[in-house]
């Protein structure tokens, strides 16, 4: 089955398309993107109930009809739990625990997060349950832990190397290197012990540790991704692109277009990559220590699709410097071309081929045109096919 396409290239494609010049064949559209006809036909027909001019249902309906049922589906979960929970209770024979409870609904195939929720439980105790208990190293380290907060906080200008002997009186021996590890972890510092930034500022703390270390090579795809955030003034404002480039090709597999630099826009980037790419896990993806990256939300997505993470130092253009690189040519050869009235003209010429055919960027131009001699003049769409014949070309 073939990897569906983001919502944002479907609207992308259907927006050259349409407007496209008298003679320009629908065929030819949907080769520069490397789509059937029938495919980006659908695409305009399904365009055309969104905007009411064909009878069909919307996208949505469609959502509204699947939210419905999955509330349907939670209520009759949430109904059994509840009566479940009432027929254990009044078992007198055994002991008033939830958690044995949950376990039997989540055999019987109630998800577990369901009958936590309706019997007002929180998740990380049953977890811990599960486990039956902690590690013994975890446990020594949460005492030691609260010897060293207990001393701080008594004598908050005491160093580590004090507090190791505050620590050790209380009954919690352990050496300095230990206690600096602890204190560092937990940001306890010496109240007059640590230098002030300029203006009193600090870098935003890196979520991720740096894995490239400025060596940009990759054996295969969906080894290692670079990303980061470009922006471009036009008459209505700032555009901002995030953009996701495979290093083994310097492919762009995945990108989003905004009028706001949220963390949403890197994390629809990354949905949009995992979606074309499919089979992601354990691939690296470095980009700055921007507040986008560091921002939970792109923190879980990272989790949700099994990829990992990678950030470079403070003010180290060079810690990404194959990504730099392409936001370079793209400001070369589209964003200081000429001035952009609206986003919406900014954005045609950054990712599809323009209306009338004429070569534009990243899905046309970059991918299938522009040789490259890291590749051995080849474009990143050839590469990926001689390289690793699995990667479709539309992926």
């Amino acid at each position: 089955m073939p990897a569906p396409y983001p919502q944002e290239f479907r609207d992308d494609v259907v927006r050259v398309a349409r407007s496209r010049e008298p003679g320009q064949k629908l065929a030819q559209i949907a080769k520069d993107f490397g789509i059937s006809e029938s495919c980006l036909t659908n695409w305009m027909r399904q365009a055309d109930v969104e905007d009411g001019a064909r009878p069909g249902k919307t996208r949505v309906e469609s959502s509204e009809l699947r939210e419905l049922r999955r509330r349907n589906r939670l209520l009759e979960q949430g109904n059994e739990v509840l009566r479940r929970a009432a027929a254990y209770l009044s078992q007198a024979n055994l002991p008033k625990s939830f958690y044995p409870l949950v376990s039997e609904l989540a055999a019987d195939g109630i998800p577990v997060a369901v009958s936590l929720r309706v019997l007002k439980l929180s998740r990380q105790p049953y977890y811990r349950w599960g486990k039956r208990q902690v590690t013994e190293a975890e446990l020594v380290e949460a005492y030691r832990a609260n010897a060293l907060l207990d001393a701080h906080l008594e004598d908050p200008e005491f160093g580590y190397r004090f507090l190791v002997g505050e620590a050790a009186e209380a009954g919690e021996v352990m050496c300095e290197r230990t206690a600096w590890k602890i204190c560092r972890d937990n940001q306890w510092f010496s109240a007059f012990g640590k230098k002030r930034g300029k203006n009193g500022k600090r870098p935003g703390p890196p979520v991720h540790d740096d894995l490239v270390q400025r060596d940009f090579t990759a054996d295969d795809v969906n080894e290692l991704w670079l990303t980061d955030i470009t922006e471009h003034p036009t008459g209505e404002g700032k555009l901002y692109l995030c953009a996701i480039k495979d290093v083994f090709s310097g492919r762009i597999v995945g990108y989003s277009i905004s009028d706001r630099m949220k963390a949403r826009l890197a994390v629809n980037a990354l949905d949009n990559a995992v979606i074309r790419r499919r089979d992601v896990a354990g691939c690296i993806v470095h980009s700055d220590r921007g507040s986008q990256f560091r921002a939970r939300s792109f923190v879980h997505a990272l989790t949700r699709h099994h990829l990992i993470g990678s950030m470079g130092k403070v003010g180290a253009a060079g810690d990404n410097a194959a990504m730099e690189s392409f936001f370079a040519l793209l400001q070369k050869n589209v964003l200081d071309r000429k001035r952009w009235r609206t986003r919406e003209e900014l954005r045609i010429a950054i990712i599809p081929p323009q209306a009338g055919g004429a070569p534009t960027w990243i899905e046309r131009t970059y991918h299938r045109r522009r040789r490259q001699d890291s590749l051995g003049r080849l474009t990143p769409i050839k590469y990926e096919t001689i390289m690793n014949p699995t990667v479709s070309l539309a992926a």
